[in-house]
């Protein structure tokens, strides 16, 4: 069996992988969808939501694998996937990003935005921004329902679009506005892949680019699709990226003098 762990982004679950994971299964892939704490779904729906918190529990779920594993990020959930890679690189065999947060050291989604936008004022990168309804000390947000599926599965069979959006969660700004700590000697030594979703409206493909080229060495995968690739188009996804688990497998296998701690 060879393992994968999914992490989600923002408002989401562990549901967001929930029409990929059985063609994952009928491949020989065990598929662990993980919750994030303080995202509302049990066991840690209320707990802390941040980086550390992310961090710790997908470490867990790494460590409770007796294998390398790759590790997918889909969105917002591509910064907790960089930094597990920083802390447990010697046990990820690669790290995919689906249209994903792939941001340098020290830098945040909105720095990035803020940086587009100084360079093209006159164009908007707002994307699930505009959609979104705060408490009020602005501690957390919600997304509207036109807004997700306008954003977020604007291009996914109607019905299971509508699901997806009704099962979005209130989200903690702590675990949304994070910062990554990451360095050369660790991150760096794991290969990744970056799914780039042309068609998204929440992460827009020019931010998608300006990631890329912040956080240069990735292989890039287009997709002609919304943000939610792998609801939209998860029998594409699975072609195009099990080749790919597979590669990035027989790479750590040809390391396997390495131990999989520090």
């Amino acid at each position: 069996m060879r393992h994968a762990v999914l992490v989600h982004g923002a408002w989401q679950g562990s549901w967001a992988f929930d029409a990929w994971t059985p063609l994952l299964a009928a491949q020989g892939w065990q598929a662990h969808a993980v919750d994030l704490p303080g995202n509302g779904w049990p066991p840690l729906g209320q707990a802390p939501a941040n980086l550390d918190s992310y961090v710790a529990e997908v470490a867990r779920v790494v460590l409770s694998i007796d294998a390398p594993v790759i590790l997918v990020g889909h969105s917002g959930g591509g910064i907790t996937v960089s930094q597990v890679a920083e802390e447990l690189h010697r046990r990820i065999a690669g790290v995919v990003y689906l249209a994903g947060m792939m941001l340098p050291s020290g830098m945040s989604y909105v720095d990035v935005l803020n940086d587009l936008s100084a360079s093209d004022p006159g164009a908007d990168f707002a994307g699930i921004g505009s959609w979104l309804d705060w408490n009020e000390d602005r501690s957390a947000s919600t997304v509207r329902i036109e807004g997700a599926l306008q954003c977020f599965v604007q291009d996914c069979e109607p019905a299971a679009a509508r699901k997806a959006a009704s099962l979005l969660r209130p989200q903690p700004e702590t675990g949304r506005a994070m910062r990554n700590r990451l360095s050369a000697e660790r991150f760096g030594t794991v290969p990744r892949i970056y799914v780039e979703c042309r068609d998204d409206q929440s992460v827009s493909l020019p931010v998608q680019q300006r990631m890329q080229a912040l956080s240069p060495g990735a292989k890039r995968i287009p997709m002609p699709c919304g943000h939610v690739p792998q609801l939209a188009q998860p029998q594409r996804l699975t072609e195009l990226l099990l080749p790919e688990f597979d590669a990035l497998l027989a790479r750590h296998a040809s390391l396997s003098s390495l131990p999989l701690h520090d």
